[in-house]
C-alpha cells in the first residue's frame, strides 16, 4: 500500500482553551463588584440609616411628638397637595409628548424632544427665578396679579409651577424608549380594523406600556415631593404657609431642633425605599410579561381561512 494511499491518523492535540480578550481575571472582576458595593454601602445604605438612626434616636415619643407638629402638618398637607397636582399633569403631559415623539414623524419634532430635556440642562433655582421675573411684585405680570388680588409668587401655585417645571420630563423620558422600541403596527392595525384614536390608545398602547408609565409616575412622585431648589426660590418660606418636607426640614435643622428635621427626613426616606421597591415590581412584571410573550405559541390559522378550502373539497 502506497503512501499516498494510506493516511495515518493521528488523534489531534488537545490544545488548552484560548483565553477570551473580554473575560477578565477573578481578582479584577472582585475587585470591581467590591469597589461597587462599597459605594453603595458608603454612598447609600449608611446615610438612609444615619436618617432613621438620628430620628429615633430620643425614643418614639419624640419621633411621634415632632410629625405631630402643626408646622410638621402644614408642610406634610402641602407637598401632598404639590404632588397631587404636579404629578397627573405631567402624567397627561408625558404621555402625549412620548406619543408624538415615539409614533409620528413631524416638523418640529426634533425641538419638542429639546423641551422635554430642558430641566435637566437648567439649575432648579434658575427656574425659580425664572418663575419670580415673570410673576414676582416687579415682574412682568406682577402688577396685572397686583390689581386683580391674585398671588403666584410666595404661594400654592407658584410652588406647583415650579415642581411641574422640574418634573415634567421623567415620565415622558421612561416612555419614549419603550414606545420607540415596540413600534406603531399594533396600532396601525387596530385602526385599520376600525378602531378610533382613543380606543386604540386604551386598549392597545396603554396595556404595553403600563409597567413603564407606573416607574415613571413613581420617579416623578418622588421627585415632587423631594425638590428643594426651585421651591425654595418662589417659596418664600414662610412657617406653616409655604414650607414644603424639604424646606421645613431646612428651617428645623437651622433652629438645632435636628431630631424633629431627621423624623421629617425619615419620611422621605421611606418615600424613596417605597420607590425602589415600586421600581423593582415593575421590571420585574415588565420582564415577566416580555418573557411570556416571547415564549408564547403562535397563533392558529383562522377559522375564515379554512372556510374556503374545505368549501372547494365539498365541491
Amino acid at each position: 500500500m502506497s503512501a499516498a494511499t494510506y493516511t495515518k491518523h493521528k488523534t489531534p492535540a488537545r490544545t488548552a482553551p484560548r483565553r477570551i480578550s473580554t473575560t477578565e481575571a477573578p481578582w479584577v472582576r472582585n475587585t470591581l463588584i467590591g469597589l461597587a458595593l462599597a459605594f453603595v454601602l458608603l454612598f447609600l445604605v449608611l446615610p438612609l440609616a444615619a436618617v432613621f438612626t438620628e430620628a429615633l434616636r430620643k425614643g418614639w415619643g419624640a419621633y411621634a411628638q415632632a410629625l405631630r407638629e402643626p408646622d410638621a402638618w402644614s408642610a406634610i398637607y402641602l407637598t401632598l397637595i404639590t404632588a397631587a397636582i404636579a404629578v397627573p399633569l405631567n402624567l397627561v403631559f408625558g404621555v402625549a409628548a412620548a406619543w408624538c415623539i415615539a409614533k409620528y414623524e413631524f416638523r418640529g419634532k426634533a425641538f419638542l424632544t429639546t423641551l422635554v430635556d430642558l430641566p435637566f440642562s437648567v439649575s432648579p433655582v434658575v427656574a425659580g427665578l425664572t418663575y419670580v421675573l415673570m410673576f414676582g411684585a416687579n415682574g412682568w405680570f406682577g402688577p396685572w396679579l397686583q390689581e386683580h388680588d391674585l398671588k403666584i409668587i410666595f404661594a400654592v401655585p407658584g410652588i406647583v409651577l415650579a415642581t411641574v417645571f422640574v418634573t415634567f420630563p421623567f415620565i415622558a423620558r421612561e416612555l419614549i424608549p419603550l414606545m420607540q422600541a415596540q413600534g406603531n403596527d399594533e396600532e396601525q392595525a387596530a385602526i385599520v380594523l376600525g378602531a378610533s384614536g382613543w380606543q386604540t390608545f386604551w386598549y392597545v398602547t396603554l396595556p404595553n406600556i403600563k409597567w413603564g408609565l407606573l416607574y415613571g409616575v413613581i420617579l416623578c412622585n418622588a421627585r415632587a415631593m423631594g425638590e428643594f431648589g426651585a421651591v425654595s426660590v418662589v417659596s418664600g418660606h414662610i412657617r406653616g404657609q409655604t414650607n414644603t418636607m424639604p424646606l421645613h426640614v431646612e428651617v428645623l435643622y437651622a433652629d438645632y431642633q435636628a431630631a424633629a428635621a431627621f423624623a421629617v427626613a425619615s419620611l422621605l426616606a421611606l418615600l424613596a425605599l417605597v420607590t425602589l421597591v415600586i421600581k423593582s415590581l415593575a421590571e420585574w412584571r415588565a420582564e415577566q410579561q416580555a418573557k411570556a410573550a416571547s415564549e408564547a405559541p403562535p397563533e392558529r390559522p383562522s377559522q375564515i381561512s379554512t372556510t374556503p378550502h374545505k368549501t372547494a373539497t365539498a365541491a
